[in-house]
C-alpha cells in the first residue's frame, strides 16, 4: 500500500510540473509574443512578423474543427469582423488540423480569416497551449498582440462564450494601439 502511495503521489506531482512548465511558457501580458508563422488553410504563409506595427492581431487556440465550442468561437468572431477591421485587429485561428479540414471548416462557416494548420505543433508550443506533453491538441486561449508586438491581454479558460465577451473588452480598450 505504501508503495501505491508513494507511486500515486510521483505521477500526481510529475503532471502538475509538467502543467507548470507548460503554463510558465505561455506569454503573459506585456511579453513579446512569439514571431511565429504557419500555413493557412489555402497553403499561404502567415507570418506574425509581417502585421507588427500594422494591425492590432487577435490570434486564437482551438481544439478542433467542427466541435461546438470551437464552432461557436469561429463564427462568433466571423459576425464581428467588420468591427474588428474598423479597429485594425487580424483574427487568425491556430489548431493542430490539416489545411483541408480548415478549408472545409472556413466554407462550411463561411469564415473570414485565416486558420493556421499547426500539424506539428509548433505554434501551440511557442505560446505553451498544447493541452498534453505529445497530445496534438492545443487548449482554447486566445492573445490580444498590440501593434509593438507586445501581448496586450490573455485568455486562458475552456469557454467560448469568455473568450468572445473577454476579447471584445480587449479590443476595445487598446482602441488600435
Amino acid at each position: 500500500m505504501k508503495t501505491l502511495l508513494t507511486s500515486l503521489a510521483l505521477v500526481i506531482a510529475l503532471t502538475l510540473t509538467a502543467a507548470a512548465a507548460d503554463a510558465a511558457k505561455t506569454p503573459k501580458v506585456g511579453d513579446a509574443a512569439p514571431r511565429i508563422e504557419g500555413k493557412d488553410q489555402d497553403g499561404k504563409t502567415w507570418k506574425l512578423a509581417d502585421h507588427l506595427g500594422k494591425h492590432v492581431v487577435l490570434l486564437y487556440f482551438y481544439p478542433k474543427d467542427e466541435t461546438p465550442g470551437c464552432t461557436k468561437q469561429a463564427c462568433g468572431l466571423r459576425d464581428r469582423m467588420g468591427d474588428l477591421q474598423k479597429q485594425k485587429v487580424q483574427v487568425v485561428g491556430v489548431s493542430f488540423d490539416s489545411s483541408e479540414s480548415h478549408q472545409k471548416f472556413v466554407a462550411k462557416h463561411n469564415l473570414n480569416f485565416p486558420l493556421l494548420a499547426d500539424t506539428d505543433g509548433k505554434i501551440a508550443d511557442a505560446f505553451g497551449v498544447r493541452r498534453e506533453p505529445g497530445k496534438n491538441m492545443a487548449r482554447r486561449a486566445s492573445f490580444l498582440i498590440g501593434l509593438d508586438g507586445k501581448i496586450a491581454h490573455v485568455t486562458d479558460v475552456p469557454s467560448a462564450d469568455v473568450h468572445l465577451a473577454e476579447m471584445k473588452e480587449a479590443v476595445a480598450k487598446l482602441g488600435g494601439k
